[in-house]
């Protein structure tokens, strides 16, 4: 989606649908599909390039609605325009629709009271499109491992489930004493639908609390532990929150936020329990006199490249600046350890694959060649 204003003029006349409009109007919608992130971020890149181009808000929102080919969001469009001719604010119109995260209204109701919200729009753009470019990184990384992954267990069951208890079956006629590895491998195939029942209720299992329990700050401690402990993945993790957490006060400070209004503003966006939990500690020694680096550094979350650079911009005031360096940085690291993931894990996978297969089959076919011998001998 994409807008040319070359030819808007700053009156522009949206034509009237009354009928359709008033009867909306009237109404209430219920939005039962999600707004993706491809379509919010051209949301806000066309409507921050409306407003640049001078056209005022309820005539872009007008022009917004009546481009969109997808019904679901030229209702959404016109929902918020609705409410914000009822009187009420941008930023409070996008958090009624329920479809907007405290991210984007927060921003928004900055963009508004600073009178900066194109600005704010267009960051909002950049923020969704670095979210896009990483989400395919991600996806690119997990698909191939993740192929591979799902064909061995279907090769371990097949083998495990048919092939070995066929060659029990050999080994049985012949009563002949087998390796121990070979016992191992038929012990295992007998018991593996047990294992599989308990391996596949363990997983249901682990979904059920994490849906129940998703919200308990005890569990999510413990689950951003966990998580953060995971090689290679832990720290693609940090890394991508530490970005958010960037980009995040970026754009507050550069509106003109305080530091202690971003700061608790970040925490009710920022979504990872370590940063959420270290920011009441932080503004709170900030409020006392506490230069904001050093309240970090009392943090684990938080790298001393980070630390030290902010160390750094407190002293020339230049915090904005330099987190808008530090995310750039952030990102630039969340793509080269996600292509480096993708390079590592592929092998590995495959090598760890490779050698069960092997495993199972060399399990197999020893005592094969011994009991060849046994019959070529008699």
């Amino acid at each position: 989606m994409g807008i040319d204003v070359s030819n808007i003029n700053k009156s522009v006349k949206v034509e009237k649908t009354s009928s359709s409009t008033s009867g909306f109007f009237n109404k209430e919608i219920n939005f039962s599909k999600k707004v993706g992130a491809k379509e919010k971020e051209a949301l806000y890149k066309d409507l921050s390039t409306l407003l640049n181009a001078g056209v005022d808000f309820k005539t872009a929102l007008d022009i917004l609605a009546n481009q969109q080919k997808k019904e679901h969001l030229r209702n959404l469009i016109l929902e918020i325009k609705a409410q914000v001719v009822k009187g009420k604010s941008f930023y409070e119109a996008l958090e009624e629709t329920g479809k907007f995260s405290p991210y984007e209204y927060f921003s928004i109701k900055i963009g508004e009271e600073t009178k900066k919200l194109d600005t704010v729009l267009l960051e909002l753009h950049k923020y969704f499109k670095r979210q896009i470019k990483l989400r395919k990184q991600i996806i690119s990384v997990i698909t191939y491992p993740s192929f591979v992954l799902i064909l061995t267990v279907g090769v371990l069951y097949f083998m495990l489930t048919y092939v070995v208890p066929m060659f029990k079956s050999v080994f049985n006629q012949f009563d002949s004493d087998l390796p121990a590895l070979t016992k191992n491998i038929i012990v295992l195939s007998e018991k593996f639908p047990t294992i599989f029942l308990v391996v596949a209720i363990s997983i249901v299992t682990i979904v059920f609390l994490v849906k129940l329990y998703g919200q308990n700050d005890t569990f999510r401690s413990y689950k951003s532990r966990f998580i953060l402990k995971l090689p290679f993945f832990g720290k693609l993790v940090k890394m991508v929150y530490l970005a958010r957490y960037c980009q995040f006060l970026d754009l507050l400070l550069t509106s003109k936020t305080s530091l202690t209004e971003s700061l608790d503003m970040v925490k009710k966006m920022i979504g990872f329990y370590p940063i959420e939990s270290s920011i009441d500690g932080i503004r709170n020694d900030i409020i006392k006199g506490v230069p904001f680096a050093a309240a970090m550094k009392k943090h684990k979350i938080y790298e001393y490249k980070l630390i030290s650079m902010v160390e750094v911009a407190e002293e020339i005031n230049e915090l904005d600046t330099m987190f808008s360096r530090l995310a750039d940085e952030y990102d630039e690291e969340v793509e080269h350890k996600t292509k480096m993931i993708g390079v590592v894990l592929e092998p590995l996978i495959i090598i760890i694959i490779g050698g069960i297969v092997g495993l199972i089959m060399v399990a197999m076919y020893a005592p094969m060649f011994d009991l060849s011998k046994i019959i070529n001998g008699s």
